[in-house]
Protein backbone atom coordinates (compact mmCIF):
# COMPACT_ATOMS: atom_id res chain seq x y z
CA UNK A 1 0.00 0.00 0.00
CA UNK A 2 0.90 3.48 -1.13
CA UNK A 3 1.43 5.61 1.74
CA UNK A 4 0.06 9.58 0.92
CA UNK A 5 2.67 12.35 0.07
CA UNK A 6 2.82 15.44 -1.10
CA UNK A 7 2.46 14.62 -5.06
CA UNK A 8 -0.04 11.34 -3.94
CA UNK A 9 -2.58 12.53 -1.99
CA UNK A 10 -4.68 10.59 0.13
CA UNK A 11 -7.95 9.25 -1.88
CA UNK A 12 -11.29 8.77 -1.22
CA UNK A 13 -11.54 6.05 1.85
CA UNK A 14 -14.36 4.33 0.50
CA UNK A 15 -14.39 5.03 -3.07
CA UNK A 16 -11.01 6.31 -4.44
CA UNK A 17 -9.91 8.68 -6.36
CA UNK A 18 -11.86 6.87 -9.58
CA UNK A 19 -15.07 6.59 -7.65
CA UNK A 20 -15.09 9.94 -6.75
CA UNK A 21 -14.36 11.29 -10.42
CA UNK A 22 -16.98 8.28 -11.89
CA UNK A 23 -19.65 9.46 -9.36
CA UNK A 24 -19.46 13.10 -10.61
CA UNK A 25 -19.71 12.13 -14.28
CA UNK A 26 -22.92 10.02 -13.48
CA UNK A 27 -24.05 12.80 -11.35
CA UNK A 28 -23.37 15.46 -15.08
CA UNK A 29 -25.40 12.41 -17.02
CA UNK A 30 -28.02 11.55 -14.82
CA UNK A 31 -28.86 15.70 -14.62
CA UNK A 32 -28.62 16.01 -18.86
CA UNK A 33 -30.56 12.90 -19.16
CA UNK A 34 -33.47 14.50 -16.85
CA UNK A 35 -33.39 17.89 -19.05
CA UNK A 36 -33.40 16.16 -22.03
CA UNK A 37 -35.85 13.99 -21.15
CA UNK A 38 -38.16 17.27 -19.71
CA UNK A 39 -37.63 18.83 -22.79
CA UNK A 40 -38.29 15.63 -25.05
CA UNK A 41 -41.63 15.02 -23.07
CA UNK A 42 -42.86 18.70 -22.72
CA UNK A 43 -42.13 19.33 -18.84
CA UNK A 44 -43.01 23.27 -18.73
CA UNK A 45 -41.60 23.38 -15.30
CA UNK A 46 -38.42 21.58 -16.02
CA UNK A 47 -38.12 22.91 -19.28
CA UNK A 48 -38.54 26.89 -17.99
CA UNK A 49 -36.41 26.30 -15.04
CA UNK A 50 -33.95 28.99 -13.76
CA UNK A 51 -31.04 28.42 -12.22
CA UNK A 52 -31.89 30.88 -9.38
CA UNK A 53 -35.11 32.40 -8.65
CA UNK A 54 -34.09 36.38 -8.03
CA UNK A 55 -37.74 37.28 -7.58
CA UNK A 56 -37.77 40.63 -5.63
CA UNK A 57 -41.33 42.14 -4.26
CA UNK A 58 -43.41 43.06 -6.85
CA UNK A 59 -43.86 47.35 -7.02
CA UNK A 60 -45.75 49.20 -4.68
CA UNK A 61 -47.12 51.50 -8.04
CA UNK A 62 -49.02 48.57 -9.67
CA UNK A 63 -52.33 48.70 -11.52
CA UNK A 64 -53.93 51.97 -12.74
CA UNK A 65 -53.31 55.16 -10.97
CA UNK A 66 -55.95 57.90 -11.84
CA UNK A 67 -56.62 55.76 -14.76
CA UNK A 68 -53.19 55.33 -16.19
CA UNK A 69 -50.27 53.25 -15.10
CA UNK A 70 -47.35 54.60 -12.77
CA UNK A 71 -44.91 56.60 -14.49
CA UNK A 72 -41.42 54.63 -14.90
CA UNK A 73 -39.16 55.21 -11.48
CA UNK A 74 -35.84 54.60 -13.91
CA UNK A 75 -34.92 54.44 -17.34
CA UNK A 76 -32.10 52.00 -16.42
CA UNK A 77 -34.94 49.06 -15.85
CA UNK A 78 -38.21 50.38 -17.07
CA UNK A 79 -39.77 51.02 -20.61
CA UNK A 80 -43.01 52.77 -20.68
CA UNK A 81 -45.02 53.37 -24.13
CA UNK A 82 -48.36 54.14 -25.57
CA UNK A 83 -49.48 52.73 -28.92
CA UNK A 84 -52.33 54.86 -30.68
CA UNK A 85 -55.30 52.56 -32.22
CA UNK A 86 -58.70 52.46 -32.98
CA UNK A 87 -59.84 50.11 -30.73
CA UNK A 88 -57.75 49.57 -27.55
CA UNK A 89 -59.75 47.08 -25.68
CA UNK A 90 -60.61 44.60 -28.36
CA UNK A 91 -56.92 45.34 -29.74
CA UNK A 92 -55.64 44.46 -26.16
CA UNK A 93 -58.07 41.59 -26.54
CA UNK A 94 -56.38 40.55 -30.17
CA UNK A 95 -52.81 41.09 -28.06
CA UNK A 96 -52.89 38.54 -25.19
CA UNK A 97 -51.85 35.08 -27.17
CA UNK A 98 -48.77 37.24 -28.26
CA UNK A 99 -48.15 38.28 -24.79
CA UNK A 100 -48.70 34.95 -23.76
CA UNK A 101 -46.56 33.60 -26.08
CA UNK A 102 -43.13 35.67 -24.44
CA UNK A 103 -40.63 33.84 -22.69
CA UNK A 104 -41.20 33.39 -19.12
CA UNK A 105 -44.54 34.95 -18.91
CA UNK A 106 -47.35 34.46 -16.64
CA UNK A 107 -50.37 36.28 -15.92
CA UNK A 108 -51.39 37.79 -12.83
CA UNK A 109 -54.35 39.70 -13.06
CA UNK A 110 -56.62 40.59 -15.73
CA UNK A 111 -59.58 43.29 -15.70
CA UNK A 112 -61.50 44.41 -18.56
CA UNK A 113 -59.09 46.85 -20.05
CA UNK A 114 -56.15 45.60 -17.82
CA UNK A 115 -53.39 42.99 -18.03
CA UNK A 116 -50.53 42.55 -15.14
CA UNK A 117 -48.14 39.61 -16.25
CA UNK A 118 -44.88 38.41 -14.96
CA UNK A 119 -41.96 37.74 -16.79
CA UNK A 120 -38.97 35.53 -16.09
CA UNK A 121 -35.40 35.40 -17.11
CA UNK A 122 -34.25 31.66 -18.08
CA UNK A 123 -31.00 31.59 -16.17
CA UNK A 124 -31.07 33.93 -13.21
CA UNK A 125 -35.00 34.01 -13.00
CA UNK A 126 -35.10 37.45 -12.49
CA UNK A 127 -38.42 38.70 -12.66
CA UNK A 128 -39.85 41.66 -14.47
CA UNK A 129 -43.41 42.91 -14.24
CA UNK A 130 -45.35 43.70 -17.27
CA UNK A 131 -48.71 46.01 -17.44
CA UNK A 132 -50.87 46.81 -20.47
CA UNK A 133 -53.48 49.37 -20.26
CA UNK A 134 -56.51 49.96 -23.01
CA UNK A 135 -57.41 53.50 -22.56
CA UNK A 136 -60.56 53.95 -24.64
CA UNK A 137 -60.62 57.73 -24.13
CA UNK A 138 -57.34 58.47 -25.10
CA UNK A 139 -57.29 55.83 -28.41
CA UNK A 140 -54.30 54.37 -26.86
CA UNK A 141 -52.54 51.36 -25.25
CA UNK A 142 -50.15 51.85 -22.57
CA UNK A 143 -47.24 49.32 -21.57
CA UNK A 144 -44.88 49.22 -18.90
CA UNK A 145 -42.65 46.81 -18.13
CA UNK A 146 -40.59 46.96 -14.87
CA UNK A 147 -37.73 44.92 -13.60
CA UNK A 148 -38.01 44.57 -9.76
CA UNK A 149 -34.20 44.19 -8.96
CA UNK A 150 -31.28 45.47 -10.36
CA UNK A 151 -30.25 49.00 -11.19
CA UNK A 152 -30.06 48.03 -15.03
CA UNK A 153 -32.34 45.69 -16.53
CA UNK A 154 -29.87 45.53 -20.24
CA UNK A 155 -32.49 46.73 -22.43
CA UNK A 156 -34.94 43.83 -21.93
CA UNK A 157 -37.84 45.54 -20.80
CA UNK A 158 -37.75 47.66 -24.04
CA UNK A 159 -36.73 44.97 -26.30
CA UNK A 160 -40.17 43.43 -24.72
CA UNK A 161 -42.23 46.41 -25.45
CA UNK A 162 -40.59 47.20 -28.85
CA UNK A 163 -41.91 43.22 -29.65
CA UNK A 164 -45.44 43.94 -28.19
CA UNK A 165 -45.46 47.11 -30.32
CA UNK A 166 -44.53 45.25 -33.63
CA UNK A 167 -47.57 42.99 -32.69
CA UNK A 168 -49.93 46.24 -32.10
CA UNK A 169 -48.75 47.61 -35.68
CA UNK A 170 -49.79 44.43 -37.04
CA UNK A 171 -53.37 43.77 -35.39
CA UNK A 172 -53.62 47.16 -36.35
CA UNK A 173 -53.19 46.75 -39.57
CA UNK A 174 -55.32 43.20 -40.39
Amino acid sequence: MAFPTADRPRPHPIRGWQGVRDGWALGRRGLALLLTLGLLLGWPALADAALLHLEGPPPADLGLQQGHLAPCPGLSHCAQESWEVTDPAATLERLLPTVLALEGIQVVATQPGYLHATATSRILGFVDDLELHADPAAGVIEARSLSRLGDSDLGVNGRRLASLRRAVTQLEAT
